[in-house]
This record gives C-alpha cells, structure tokens and sequence, in this order.
C-alpha cells in the first residue's frame, strides 16, 4: 500500500458538531416529536442540501414559506441562526487535526455547505483556516458524493489520489473518494480515527 501522507476532512459531523436539533430543541420547547415531524416535513435534508448545492437561501426559504405561511419563523431560523446549530467542535477530532498540522501534513477539506453559511463558521472557528485549500460545495454546484466534485479537489490543488485519505461521517460520500484511489474513512468517532491513523502511520 503506498504511503498516505495528505489528509483530507469534511467539515460537519467530523469536526464541527453540527445538527439542527441542537436550535430547534429550543424552538420547539423540548417537543422532540414536533420537532422530528418539522425537520422530516418542511426543513428537510434534502431541500437543505439545495443550497449546499448553491441554490441561494433566499429561494429555498422563499419555496418553504409559500407552502407553509405558518411555519415562517421556523422556516428563517434554518440559516439565520446558522451558528446555533454547531455546539461546538468536535474535541477529538480537532486535537487529531492539529497533531497532523503540527506533523507538516498537507490538510484540505472537502465540505457540503452553503455559501452563504461558511463564512460564518470560518470567522468563529480559528481551525477551520488551518487548512491548505479546500472545497465549498455551494461555491461550485456539485456536492458529495457526486465524483465531480472529488475531481474539482484533485485537479485545483494538484493532490495525488494515492497519498491522499479522504474522512467522512456520511458513508456514501467516503465510500465515492475510493474509484479515485483516496482511502476513504467513515467517521464515527475520533477514537475510532486515530486508531485508523495511527495504523496508517499519520499519528
């Protein structure tokens, strides 16, 4: 097996605690099965992954209000309150990005989020600008695990899919690096991925 030596993260879900539970258990009082119903019916993941794939929030909000006039607020706090939906970093996983920083590894991300919503996490969390390069899905149209997108991440910063790992909390989208020859690891936890790691002989 040749050496991997060029590490490549999502974002949310492997360093950022993401997930809209953590706003709307306040919105919705604790009410976990409103909640729940919410979040399968009107913001949905995949009408959240339309501006991943760079449809402006403006329009997807817009879509949701027209067809429920009711749920107005709810529908605004989805990217308004972007930031309240991150609890914060995912200890674990930063420590293990900052050993490998520290080690001069090349580091890049390869993130589905939306363009206007990024920027926002990046002024708040100092790590995410550790990075070499990375991609933005929202800034380019396409989001994992289309192969077009692992193709952008290769072809902008000239990574060598054979040194590179590729670590992802969705397995689909880890599981779509692997065709390009990138070590795709599904993230559950970061004991479990510095195990990995250190098994590739990265930490």
């Amino acid at each position: 097996m040749p050496q991997r030596d060029i590490v490549i993260f999502d974002l949310g879900g492997v360093l950022l605690d993401w997930n809209p539970r953590h706003l709307y258990r306040t919105l919705f009082a604790g009410d976990e099965a409103a909640m729940e119903h919410f979040l399968a019916t009107v913001c949905h993941g995949e009408w959240n992954r339309q501006q991943d794939a760079g449809r402006a929030v403006a329009e997807g909000c817009a879509l949701l209000k027209a067809e429920y006039p009711d749920k107005d607020d709810l529908i605004d706090a989805y990217y308004g309150r972007h930031l309240d939906m991150i609890a914060g970093p995912i200890v674990g996983s930063v420590a293990i990005l900052a050993e490998l920083r520290e080690r001069g590894t090349p580091l890049y991300f390869l993130s589905n989020y939306s363009v206007e919503t990024y920027p926002l996490a990046l002024a708040r969390y100092d790590f995410l600008s550790w990075f070499k390069g990375g991609i933005v899905s929202g800034q380019h149209g396409i989001i994992k695990p289309d192969p077009a997108i692992y193709e952008l991440l290769l072809s902008r910063f000239d990574i060598d899919p054979g040194r590179a790992i590729f670590i992802d909390d969705v397995a689909a989208n880890a599981e779509a690096a692997r065709p390009f020859g990138i070590h795709g690891i599904h993230f559950h936890s970061a004991d479990a991925l510095r195990a990995e790691l250190t098994e590739l002989e990265l930490l």
